[in-house]
């Protein structure tokens, strides 16, 4: 995230993309026992997504004076129904997603975090973190080296279940978490915050992501334009790959003002040229834009020229982390979304940069 998408992997994405999935897509999970009440996203009458008061934004986050400001040993559930108990403030966190480490640095944990992944690229300050997951797996022995206190760890096979057993044997407390929707992102982010020792953050952030996102369907709804057939181009190397029926993805371009074309499977990713041409979208996305699609080698392409989005030239670049990544910049990624399928369309104004970049 990007993130490294178990679903699109499944579904035989090419190594770069894989690499670069957020998705999902979405990704980290519910939380079933948090200390701090989780949001609720829903649909509001106007079919966007319920908006909250939203007061000023929130600033910084900043750690906690003190490990007293939450109360150890602390017991929470994570996404696979793991029980994880924590004696102590966690002061040498390991993420194993770039999502989590997002929201861990966004939170004010950022300077507890010890290891990262070969795919984190966000903030900065993480970059240069030892990696302790690559492509061939989950360094279990270093992990242990570096005494690590907390693992924060992707669900839905997205790191290796095996590693995370062994780490527990060993005592090590692993939070497991994957967000299939928005609304699960919001509440991971409180879940993985309320780990950290951060709970007040995770609330605030939660909260102020919530109230966003509605205000920007609500822009869009009050906009009352028809919503166009969108297609989310993730490759076309080889086959053709957009977002799965019931997707993190599809669901964001619904969020976005868009009627998502899907492949017509919740599991497979791919679509026929066939099945793409009879839904003709009208505006295509190019989430692959970073690895060098352009609207001209998609106009170009055999039997594409008939779609409406590239008769019209809409078809229109985006950068696919923040769109898919479940983590503190998801608002920017709506956003971007949007303006990807509407150039023109009149939302509220960009909120300060996200914390911890």
């Amino acid at each position: 995230m990007h993130l490294i998408d178990s679903r699109r992997a499944r579904a035989g994405f090419p190594a770069r993309l894989a690499m670069v999935a957020t998705l999902a897509v979405l990704l980290v999970g519910a939380c079933a026992g948090a200390a701090t009440p989780s949001p609720t996203v829903g649909p509001s009458p106007t079919g966007s997504i319920a908006p909250v008061e939203t007061g000023s934004p929130t600033p910084v986050a900043t750690p906690s004076a003190s490990p007293a400001a939450v109360a150890f040993p602390l017991t929470l559930t994570d996404d696979e129904g793991n029980t994880v108990t924590l004696a102590a403030r966690p002061e040498r966190i390991v993420s194993l997603t770039p999502a989590t480490t997002e929201v861990l640095f966004a939170v004010g944990a950022g300077a507890r975090v010890i290891a990262t992944t070969a795919f984190d690229d966000y903030p900065p300050q993480a970059v240069a973190l030892p990696d302790v997951a690559t492509f061939q797996g989950v360094d279990v022995e270093k992990i242990v080296g570096l005494e690590a206190d907390l693992v924060v760890a992707g669900g839905n096979g997205f790191n290796s279940p095996d590693a995370l057993t062994k780490l527990r044997g060993l005592g090590i407390p692993v939070l497991v978490v994957y967000a299939p929707d928005v609304a699960t992102v919001l509440k991971d982010i409180e879940l993985v915050a309320t780990a950290a020792g951060e709970p007040a953050a995770g609330a605030a952030m939660a909260e102020r992501m919530k109230a966003e996102i509605g205000a920007i369907g609500d822009a869009i709804a009050a906009a009352g334009g028809a919503r166009p057939r969108v297609f989310y181009e993730l490759d076309a190397t080889k086959e053709i790959y957009g977002p799965a029926d019931d997707s993190f993805i599809a669901e964001m371009i619904e969020l976005a003002g868009g009627d998502p074309i899907t492949t017509g499977s919740a599991t497979v990713f791919s679509i026929p040229l066939e099945t793409l041409l009879a839904a003709d979208p009208q505006v295509i996305v190019l989430g692959d834009a970073a690895y060098g699609m352009t609207a001209e080698i998609v106009a170009a392409r055999p039997g594409w020229g008939g779609m409406t989005a590239v008769k019209d030239g809409a078809i229109r670049p985006v950068n696919d982390v923040v769109v898919t990544r479940p983590g503190p910049r998801l608002v920017e990624g709506l956003r971007a979304l949007a303006l990807a399928i509407d150039p023109a369309a009149s939302l509220p104004p960009a909120p300060p940069p996200s914390p911890g970049g």
